[in-house]
């Protein structure tokens, strides 16, 4: 695991290592901040699609509640694409998964509320098998301390999207190299069947790599940038 130096103690530290090296040190960081902080705090994993930051924010809220039962759980911000029937009544269905195809300030709401919340929060998840919002099919308990907040524009220096980064106590943006993004895309679109081919290259080309490249450009905005040493 190589650290690579902050020079003049500028931008995020940078961090070389495999998934199991950068959850440790995540959980490190998640630990200690929950230790001094008298409050829930608000850890966020962004990267743009096809990164693996859902899969990490996961294995990550298992490694914390292993050490502390009930002490994390997930807040993904696919929950907040905003309805299909609504992106094909206005023409911008084509588009899901960008910036605009998500409710940027209902997001910044469930996260203002889950801040400071003093009951249960409800919030919305999204099911690649149906490609639409679920609501309130998850439930964060009150008494759980660290939230992993994950998703593509948590860091995105938009001014719709500018609240979120205020919100979090500490962001980590994951970098995986762009062809295996690609790849990884591919994989996935094919796995639940809904499209062809055809179309799913079509999306990756014109809609999903662009949101990469995008997103790309606010890995600047984090305290920790990740970039996995993974073999798929």
């Amino acid at each position: 695991m190589n650290a690579a130096p902050d020079q003049l103690n500028s931008g995020p530290e940078v961090l070389e290592a495999d998934e199991s090296e950068a959850l440790v040190a995540l959980a490190g960081h998640a630990i200690a901040m929950a230790s001094d902080f008298n409050r829930r705090i608000l850890i966020g994993i962004a990267g743009g699609p096809g990164t693996g930051k859902s899969t990490l924010a996961s294995q990550l809220v298992e490694l914390l509640t292993e050490t502390v039962p009930n002490s994390a759980a997930v807040v993904p911000m696919d929950g907040f694409h905003r309805p299909h029937a609504e992106l094909v009544a206005e023409g911008s269905v084509e588009e899901k998964g960008a910036p605009q195809t998500f409710d940027a300030a209902g997001f910044v709401d469930a996260l203002t509320r889950l801040k400071s919340a003093t009951e249960a929060v409800a919030l919305p998840s999204y099911s690649r098998e149906t490609e639409d919002v679920v609501a309130d099919a998850i439930t964060i308990p009150q008494n759980v301390p660290i939230l992993v907040v994950e998703g593509n524009y948590l860091l995105l220096d938009a001014p719709e999207w500018q609240p979120v980064r205020a919100l979090l106590d500490y962001a980590a943006f994951v970098d995986v190299p762009r062809e295996k993004v690609r790849a990884r895309l591919m994989k996935r679109h094919a796995e639940h069947g809904l499209f062809s081919e055809e179309r799913n290259r079509r999306h990756i080309e014109t809609v999903d790599l662009v949101n990469f490249d995008l997103v790309q450009k606010s890995g600047g905005r984090a305290d920790l940038i990740l970039r996995l040493q993974t073999l798929t």
